[in-house]
């Protein structure tokens, strides 16, 4: 795998060893009161930069307000250790903290899986895992962890699987747009039936974007963080930066509402969303699984031809 960083400005080159730094120093710190072996015994295996940092297809756009995201693969050496909630949550609120503090930065999301989970991927011939030990810079790496070598799906195979992917989960969103606007229509006068609506749109987001990961790269992470979603998907393709504008404040906070709702929709009583956000944030999920159509066909297509 490739090593150098010489492709980005000094200034990235810089912000990417302090996110190694503040990953380090915020891991050995959930381990530090730890009396279990295995946990004592852990340790970062690799660090790996991935996506449009790693390609030299980032983008930075006055523009739009669109900044590309670091995207980053921790490689841990057990799967305990990838519970982001018991051991990554500093670090990830540390992060927060810096992309509001500098909204101007890049924002860092970062995904966690152990050496065995990569290469099962690897021989298993995903796409998501290929692409990364293709196209990805390491950071860090302690010797003596190799991956294992890459069996690329058959074109046959790599079809039927990418479309199986596609059947199960583009009429999951059209659903869940159907159930939106059933509920949105019952939320003119209920905040209840508005909070239902925003878990609602917030799923749809989630479904769409796993979709397009599923599809195009046979993996999508377990999260259900969209900002983290969003990032990766948008990787892949620049096109899904059309489905949210970044340019005014109010854009970014409609988004925020929708990306919190999966917790706060439901449990907090002081959730709150208007009818005029639901409905801006609607016409935006509908335009996002336009694209999101859009995006797979093609590549159902391309797979198709290479049969």
């Amino acid at each position: 795998m490739k090593t150098s960083l010489e492709h980005l400005p000094e200034q990235k080159q810089r912000e990417l060893s302090r996110i190694t730094e503040i990953l380090f120093h915020e891991f050995e710190d959930s381990l530090k009161l730890t009396t279990s072996k295995w946990k004592k015994q852990g340790r970062i295996l690799k660090i790996i930069l991935f996506g449009s940092h790693a390609r030299n297809d980032w983008i930075e756009s006055p523009q739009t307000n669109y900044i590309s995201d670091y995207d980053i693969l921790i490689v841990v050496s057990h799967k305990g250790l990838t519970d982001s909630d018991a051991y990554w949550r500093h670090a990830e609120d540390r992060f927060v903290r810096e992309k509001i503090a500098n909204p101007d930065k890049p924002e860092v999301n970062f995904i966690l899986h152990t050496m065995a989970e990569i290469n099962d991927g690897l021989v298993g011939g995903k796409p998501f895992f290929i692409n990364i030990i293709n196209q990805g810079i390491i950071l860090y790496e302690v010797n003596g962890h190799r991956f294992k070598a890459i069996t690329p799906l058959s074109p046959k195979i790599a079809y039927e699987v990418a479309n199986e992917y596609y059947e199960e989960w583009f009429p999951y969103i059209q659903r869940r747009l159907e159930t939106f606007s059933d509920q949105f229509n019952k939320g003119l006068n209920d905040t209840g039936w508005r909070k239902d609506a925003a878990f609602t749109l917030h799923q749809a987001v989630e479904a769409s974007y796993n979709c397009l990961l599923l599809v195009l790269t046979n993996h999508a992470p377990f999260t259900h963080n969209l900002n983290r979603l969003r990032s990766f998907s948008e990787s892949l393709d620049a096109r899904l930066v059309e489905a949210w504008p970044r340019y005014y404040k109010r854009h970014q906070t409609r988004f925020s509402k929708i990306k919190n709702a999966y917790i706060q929709a439901r449990y907090s009583k002081h959730y709150q969303i208007s009818m005029h956000d639901l409905e801006w944030v609607g016409k935006q999920v509908v335009q996002l699984q336009s694209l999101t159509k859009i995006i797979c066909e093609e590549h159902l297509e391309k797979l198709k031809q290479q049969q």
